[in-house]
């Protein structure tokens, strides 16, 4: 079976086709190896990146392609569909935002022509901590001015693509908390060139997940970092890493519709295909309904991915709408993972049928980049008029 493009509109759906014909050349006995191997999939990203795609975001005058989050989306959507895992490099995309809203113009023109050609990779992102997790507003890392540099010290976890990356945006605390009229105060945002921290003030140690991300724990120890690589203003990091969360929430519910999208097409291709008792196994109502639901939840969200996109990149502020893509997309690709797995039985288990290497990809996305419980609570606080949780 086929999804189908319709409300796409005739650029869109060039895209679309061009990204499938890009994802055809590195077909799934590729992604299984890559994951077997633990190994970061350099041919795809750098395939992908000549082909522009990565750069989608960036405006056309520093060399990108000057697209919207939906075309972002669609972009991430496709590779994941085609049985891609888009982790490997969707952070580019949401990272864009902060420097493309609050970087100087004297940054964008030093970095964003060259990450358009895939000269430098911006794809991590240093926010999570050990000790505050989703409590953003409690890091402890560190940045002290002093003189035309910042001294950094702390730690991060679960920051994935560090070795993969040139660059890493870093929120950190420039002023202590207690010394801060607000929570959200205090904060700010550096740009960190990896290619000299790492070995320098930075120490890097793989975390062995169950996802092939590349994450790690980083340990920042007298790391120096040019003033001149603040983004914004200091004490305002906060405010801008919250403005690039709706197009993170956009595309992260891309990457669960594109999962959803491949579990459907599996199952469905599956129980068309596989015979007990004579008949082909879709036959029967037990394997035909919970496909169907799927399908049914896996639309759904892909129509609130739409309209959150089409919102976002019309200037306004679509916080309802981009969580629930979020959740909803989470929800629906690990509905559609599980029923995938049922439809195929024991052989889901089996490697070679690429089940069980996307039914863990697809789990992550309820617990990230912000678990589904908190989006509950956003919406119940912020849309609902609840008290806050």
């Amino acid at each position: 079976m086929q999804f189908s493009d319709e409300g796409l509109t005739t650029d869109q759906k060039a895209l679309v086709q061009s990204v499938r014909a890009l994802c055809a050349k590195y077909p799934e006995s590729y992604w299984r190896q890559t994951d077997a191997d633990g190994a970061y999939p350099e041919a795809f990203i750098n395939a992908l990146t000549e082909g522009g795609f990565l750069s989608a975001l960036i405006p056309e005058q520093y060399g990108g392609l000057g697209l919207g989050v939906m075309e972002g989306g669609l972009i991430l959507e496709e590779i994941n569909r085609s049985g891609g895992n888009a982790g490997a490099c969707h952070a580019q995309m949401y990272i864009m935002g902060t420097v493309l809203r609050h970087g100087s113009p004297e940054q964008k023109e030093a970095y964003l022509p060259e990450i358009a050609t895939g000269k430098m990779r911006l794809q991590a992102f240093g926010v999570t901590e050990p000790d505050a997790g989703s409590d953003t507003t409690s890091i402890s890392t560190r940045a002290e001015r002093k003189g035309t540099k910042y001294i950094v010290n702390g730690r991060k976890v679960f920051i994935s693509r560090v070795m993969e990356s040139d660059l890493m945006l870093l929120l950190c605390r420039t002023t202590p908390k207690e010394k801060c009229a607000k929570r959200t105060d205090g904060l700010s945002v550096l740009l960190v060139d990896l290619r000299r921290a790492k070995g320098n003030g930075l120490d890097v140690r793989p975390l062995d997940l169950m996802v092939n991300h590349h994450s790690n724990e980083l340990t920042f120890e007298n790391l120096e970092v040019p003033t001149e690589n603040l983004i914004g203003e200091e004490g305002a990091g906060f405010k801008y890493i919250l403005s690039s969360m709706n197009a993170e929430r956009i595309l992260v519910a891309s990457d669960s519709i594109g999962d959803g999208r491949y579990f459907v097409e599996k199952s469905v291709n599956y129980a068309n295909e596989r015979k007990v008792f004579g008949k082909p196994i879709g036959q029967n109502q037990g394997v035909q309904y919970p496909i169907a639901r799927a399908y049914a939840a896996v639309e759904a969200a892909r129509l609130m991915r739409d309209k959150a996109a089409q919102m976002f990149d019309a200037g306004q502020n679509p916080g309802e709408q981009a969580n629930l893509a979020k959740f909803l997309g989470a929800e629906a690709a690990w509905q559609a993972a599980n029923v995938c797995m049922d439809t195929h039985g024991g052989y889901g288990y089996a490697v070679e049928y690429n089940v069980e290497r996307k039914f863990r990809e697809s789990r992550l996305y309820m617990i990230a980049p912000v678990t589904n419980n908190l989006v509950l609570s956003y919406i119940g606080q912020n849309v609902l008029g609840l008290p806050r949780s």
